[in-house]
């Protein structure tokens, strides 16, 4: 048998072999009627919210490939929370290396957070976790984890958001949300946003496209159809979609279709990915207004698309402004961006 084709047979079966303790079963809490899950929604909303891939892992209990996110082996200090309701699920304190190709804990946040029920599919006799605010499949519980608990919550990566230490607070109530931004150059648009009061964390990545977590190279080509993107991280209570998108359509240029500048492609599209209806809806409105208020010269052509997936920049591509300002490309193409920026929202600066 082809060598690689067995260790994916050994991970699938590390990952779903069957409970040795069924008693657990019979103890386990079983999941809520789901008329009592506090959040709520159709299918269709879902599918508009999570995008297809989270949807088939959240909503149709799906399983994503081993050793596919950064979750797996992400050891930040945090809280990991679930993408479909922002609900606290896991303290990074309980995270462990199991080696499964999963992001798995020994304990959840609070005996409310995650509900469970048997699963007996595939032939095996396993138990299901899912949110306990929204009721979306998370993975599965078993007993061969490490002390005190001695449990392994072996989560699939798709189904959590992560919110670091200095964002996480107990008066959050889903006030963090993410948007996902395409304007050029992620480096320019990154090094923007990481000084606006409110955001909290930018990432620099890919997004859309056929080809599943894209190296910079392949996106370079022009071919995956993937462009180069952020994912903003902020707090609602401090700035909102409004500001999001005004700092958006004022440091790079909606009006050229596929390039920035002297970059040329469709990598580098001015791009919206929406993850709901309501940065759908926001995104639609401030573009109506500024064609009808003719701020350029020329119609914007950047475009609305639904939000699938989000995949991570290698690492020297983070925080690459800060990293890199002696580079003639940061000073010549990023500097101006940036000295725009602060110039036009200088009330809008973070404490430095």
């Amino acid at each position: 048998m082809n060598y690689l084709l067995m260790l994916c047979m050994c991970v699938f079966l590390l990952h779903c072999k069957s409970n040795s303790n069924h008693q657990i079963i019979e103890n386990m809490e079983t999941t809520k009627n789901s008329s009592e899950f506090p959040v709520q929604k159709t299918d269709q909303e879902w599918k508009s919210i999570l995008g297809d891939i989270s949807y088939s892992i959240l909503r149709q209990k799906g399983t994503e490939r081993p050793f596919t996110s950064e979750f797996e082996t992400k050891w930040d200090s945090g809280t990991y929370v679930c993408k479909g309701c922002n609900q606290e699920l896991f303290s990074s304190s309980t995270k462990f290396d199991a080696g499964c190709g999963w992001p798995s804990f020994f304990e959840q946040e609070n005996k409310e957070s995650i509900t469970f029920k048997p699963d007996n599919s595939y032939g095996m006799q396993r138990i299901e976790a899912n949110c306990g605010r929204c009721d979306s499949h998370l993975g599965h519980l078993f007993d061969d984890g490490p002390a005190p608990t001695g449990k392994r919550y072996c989560m699939n990566a798709i189904s959590l958001d992560f919110v670091p230490d200095r964002v996480t607070s107990t008066t959050n109530n889903g006030n963090i949300e993410t948007i996902i931004l395409g304007g050029g150059c992620y480096w320019c648009v990154e090094a923007v946003y990481e000084n606006l009061q409110g955001v909290e964390k930018v990432v620099s990545g890919f997004a859309g496209g056929k080809v599943e977590n894209p190296s910079y190279e392949e996106v370079c080509t022009g071919r995956t159809g993937a462009a180069e993107v952020v994912q903003i991280t902020y707090d609602k209570t401090k700035t909102d979609l409004d500001e999001i998108f005004k700092v958006f359509f004022t440091v790079h240029d909606p009006t050229t279709l596929n390039r920035q500048g002297a970059d040329v492609g469709t990598q580098y599209r001015s791009v919206i990915f929406y993850k709901n209806e309501e940065q759908k809806k926001a995104a639609e409105s401030i573009i109506a207004e500024l064609n009808n208020a003719k701020v350029y010269s020329s119609k914007i052509v950047t475009t609305l698309e639904p939000f699938k997936a989000f995949y991570k920049a290698e690492d020297y591509h983070q925080n690459y402004y800060q990293n890199n300002k002696n580079q003639p490309y940061c000073e010549m193409v990023i500097q101006p961006k940036i000295e725009k920026f602060e110039k036009i929202f200088k009330d809008r600066l973070k404490k430095k």
